[in-house]
């Protein structure tokens, strides 16, 4: 028997050459992670050494939370857009309106402002018709010249004038306190029953036109052109007129070259 038949043997049990497997799982950051790697094989092995990784995501409740917010923000930005056309809209039709409407009062404006320009312009030609219809009722029955020309008729005339000495003028009074110009000839020759037209324009175109050389007691005197007077006065005798001169001096007597008329008419 061998000495060393009895001395236990101390070699380490030999490591089986199958090649063994691991495997490893973990939660990192969110994700599953599983690791598969593959132990040492002999360099003469078929299989090679295999490293296997596969992420995949994990829904968390932030997640799902931060997409739910997402998607109530994006409504809301479009119903935003929505409600901000719908004014847009609403004011662009406000404006329409408004304007429509102030076209329409700028025509009425327009259509009220002719009508009552054409209500004057009837007016005017009425009075004026009635005034040259008076006129011609005036000629008819204004005296002869022989005896406009007597004592009583111009004596008459001129006493009445010189009665209203010192009144008032006042534009568009026809008497008997206070006078304007035409008002003051008109009453003046009514006293003698000559119907004169009331104011100087139609005045300055009655009877026969006359040079102021050659004026009598009685004459309407005028400045101005005929039919276009802007005020009338009566000549009164020795180089003197009697008129309702202004607001300022009231009726007057004074000389022709105080202010000297353009022309002179005679109805007389």
């Amino acid at each position: 028997m061998s000495p060393n038949a009895l001395i236990p043997s101390h070699r380490k049990p030999r490591r089986p050459s199958a090649s063994s497997r691991a495997l490893r799982a973990g939660v990192t950051g969110g994700f599953l992670t599983l690791a598969v790697t593959g132990a040492t094989v002999p360099a003469n092995a078929a299989e090679k050494p295999v490293s296997e990784t596969q992420e995949m995501p994990t829904i968390t409740t932030a997640l799902a939370t931060s997409a739910a917010r997402s998607a109530d923000t994006a409504e809301q930005v479009a119903f935003n857009y929505e409600r901000q056309a719908l004014q847009d809209s609403a004011f662009s039709q406000a404006a329409k309106a408004a304007e429509k409407h102030k076209s329409e009062a700028v025509k009425k404006a327009k259509a009220a402002a002719k009508k009552k320009a054409e209500e004057a312009r009837k007016a005017e030609e009425a009075a004026q018709a009635r005034a040259s219809r008076s006129s011609e009722r005036s000629t008819l029955s204004a005296p002869s010249s022989s005896t406009a020309t007597g004592t009583g008729s111009t004596a008459t005339l001129v006493s009445f004038l010189k009665a209203q000495l010192g009144k008032a003028y006042v534009l568009g009074s026809t008497g008997p306190s206070s006078y304007d110009c035409s008002g003051l000839t008109q009453a003046a020759f009514s006293q003698i029953g000559i119907d004169l037209p009331r104011v100087s324009q139609d005045q300055s175109t009655q009877g026969t036109q006359v040079g102021l050389d050659n004026l009598q007691v009685g004459d309407i005197l005028y400045w101005g052109s005929a039919g276009s007077a802007y005020h009338v006065g009566v000549y009164v005798g020795d180089g003197n007129f009697i008129g309702a001169q202004n607001s300022s001096t009231g009726i007057v007597e004074r000389p022709l070259d105080y202010d000297m008329p353009t022309g002179a008419v005679r109805v007389l």
